[in-house]
């Protein structure tokens, strides 16, 4: 007897991307990417996670600079707009509740991907050496000129929470 799920495969139906399994980050990583490829504009969704997102042009409208809107974008801005979305949503559909939520704040998805890397993987860098980093970014953690208070909030939560991945607690500081 065939079961529901050997049926989905069967007729290879992939509504959702595989979920992590913390010992088997190299094996996700690389079966997302399958996933990735197997999407509609796969290279520009896989752009989005090796090279950044769009960076979205800007406009002058009575002297002052401002951001386009998306309905202002062209077509391929448009469309990288939407893969740098769809790469974003992809991963985050792939991991569990856990990981998540450490990393549901980036915006970014080379930023995410590279959190969850982390997470999984850790670097080179021994505990200490992170900390100290997170510190010092911590200490020198000022406004931007022209960021609005929206991006330093957004920022400023990335800072915790990198911090929190480690276990960093303000006291300590």
């Amino acid at each position: 007897m065939t079961t529901l799920a050997e049926y989905m495969i069967l007729s290879s139906a992939d509504n959702r991307p595989p979920m992590l399994d913390k010992d088997l980050y190299d094996s996700w990583k690389s079966i997302i990417e399958l996933y990735m490829q197997n999407r509609e504009h796969e290279r520009m969704i896989l752009e989005s996670i090796e090279h950044g997102p769009l960076i979205w042009p800007t406009i002058e409208e009575n002297g002052v600079t401002r951001t386009k809107k998306y309905v202002e974008l062209y077509a391929t801005e448009k469309l990288q707009a939407d893969c740098d979305m769809k790469a974003i949503n992809i991963i985050l559909q792939g991991l569990p509740t856990k990981i998540y939520s450490l990393v549901n704040h980036h915006r970014v998805a080379n930023d995410l991907w590279e959190k969850v890397q982390l997470l999984m993987q850790g670097t080179s860098l021994t505990k200490q050496e992170r900390e100290h980093k997170l510190y010092d970014a911590f200490v020198k953690f000022v406004h931007i000129k022209g960021e609005s208070l929206h991006q330093y909030y957004l920022r400023f939560t990335q800072q915790i929470n990198d911090m929190n991945i480690y276990n960093m607690k303000l006291e300590q500081f």
